[in-house]
């Protein structure tokens, strides 16, 4: 694989760590601003929103940028963000620097894929993709962690000013390289449009919304069910989060040795065993070392299908250049908006904290319901 592409992997570890990093904030942030637990998931929410909005919209106007500039001017605008949100005493102020930090995001991810695509051959675009995501897997195991260690021996603002100064190496890094820069693109906007109402896509992006709204519902308060569900120690949050993301980069690059080529084995078999898990998951929260299998297990099956959809979006919307990507992207994060404010809802029921886990058991199975029912519809989605 060229070597810029890490280069982008790296860049995307540091926005990963943002992205991912208040699943072990979420008690302690919610405290010190005097807001509910199911509340202060809601910034998780807040990002995915803007990277629903800014996805689409930064993937036409960036398509005639040069790559370089463009990927530099939202790493800068991504850290100006971190810096307004670790010196805010505001809920609300904050919300607004987490949707403006994820629509800066989105931006990067909508060059970032065009840029990766660029730079392998056609048939390679699972493998390709599984490198970029790599970034957003290290963070789990080694940004988020880290994180949430820094936020409880220091406070959650720690945090954010350690995702501004991560920002630096990895601006420097996408200056420093030199990406095949796209030519004119004129935007046939209808004819892109038309490509994205394809039902080979449109089940695609259904059903990998659903994956990743069960995995960022169930992700984003996991802080509360290792400490209290399961009775450890905060220190076990980092430990906790850190054996997610071990298995969230498994899942990826298992998911890139066979995304290209056996698409329906991956979603077909890691599907169930994902139902399960989640069940497992729910009941079984209580028991510590459970608890710690059932989260490496999970992060496993979460990413390794989630990628894999990813990985047909991209193929079932190769007649839409400028919004392929765009379109994944956005999919992925209604889901990322929807996980949290649902499993958070689900906390003031009977299920308590396991409330979270029983839902995304729930948005699992309704997506392998679509599966079934559209099998061929999704298996059509091979290379090109």
């Amino acid at each position: 694989m060229p070597f810029p592409l890490y280069l982008l992997a790296l860049a995307v570890f540091a926005m990963g760590t943002s992205e991912f990093m208040l699943a072990g904030l979420v008690p302690t942030l919610a405290a010190d601003l005097d807001v509910g637990v199911g509340t202060a998931g809601l910034l998780t929410s807040a990002f995915a929103i803007g990277m629903v909005v800014g996805a689409p919209l930064l993937a036409v106007l960036a398509r005639n940028w040069p790559r370089r500039a463009a990927l530099a001017g939202f790493l800068i605008v991504f850290l100006l963000a971190h810096t307004a949100g670790a010196l805010t005493g505001s809920f609300v102020i904050l919300f607004a620097t987490r949707v403006v930090a994820a629509v800066t995001n989105a931006g990067f991810l909508a060059v970032a894929l065009s840029a990766a695509v660029a730079l392998v051959p056609a048939d390679r675009k699972g493998r390709a993709l599984s490198i970029l995501l790599a970034g957003t897997t290290l963070a789990t195991i080694a940004g988020v962690p880290g994180g949430a260690l820094l936020g409880t021996m220091l406070g959650w603002r720690t945090t954010f000013w350690a995702i501004a100064l991560l920002c630096l190496p990895a601006l420097i890094g996408v200056l420093a390289v030199r990406l095949p820069e796209p030519g004119r693109q004129l935007l046939d906007l209808g004819r892109e449009l038309a490509e994205l109402r394809r039902p080979t896509l449109i089940m695609t992006l259904v059903v990998g919304a659903l994956v990743n709204a069960a995995t960022f519902g169930a992700f984003t308060f996991l802080a509360p069910v290792v400490t209290e569900l399961a009775g450890l120690a905060p220190i076990w949050v980092p430990a906790t989060l850190m054996i997610f993301g071990l298995g969230s980069f498994a899942g990826v690059m298992i998911a890139g040795r066979l995304a290209d080529r056996r698409p329906w084995l991956v979603i077909m078999v890691g599907g169930p065993a994902l139902l399960a898990g989640w069940v497992a998951l729910a009941i079984g929260a209580g028991r510590p070392v459970l608890l710690i299998i059932l989260v490496l297990l999970l992060g496993t099956l979460s990413f390794g299908v989630g990628s894999t959809l990813i990985a047909r979006a991209l193929y079932a919307a190769s007649g839409a250049p400028t919004l392929a990507g765009a379109s994944a992207t956005a999919a992925l994060n209604v889901g990322a908006a929807l996980g949290p404010a649902v499993a958070g809802l689900s906390l003031g029921t009977s299920l308590g904290l396991r409330g979270p886990a029983w839902i995304a058991a729930v948005l699992v199975g309704i997506a392998l319901s679509l599966c079934l029912g559209f099998r061929r519809t999704l298996a059509a989605t091979r290379p090109e």
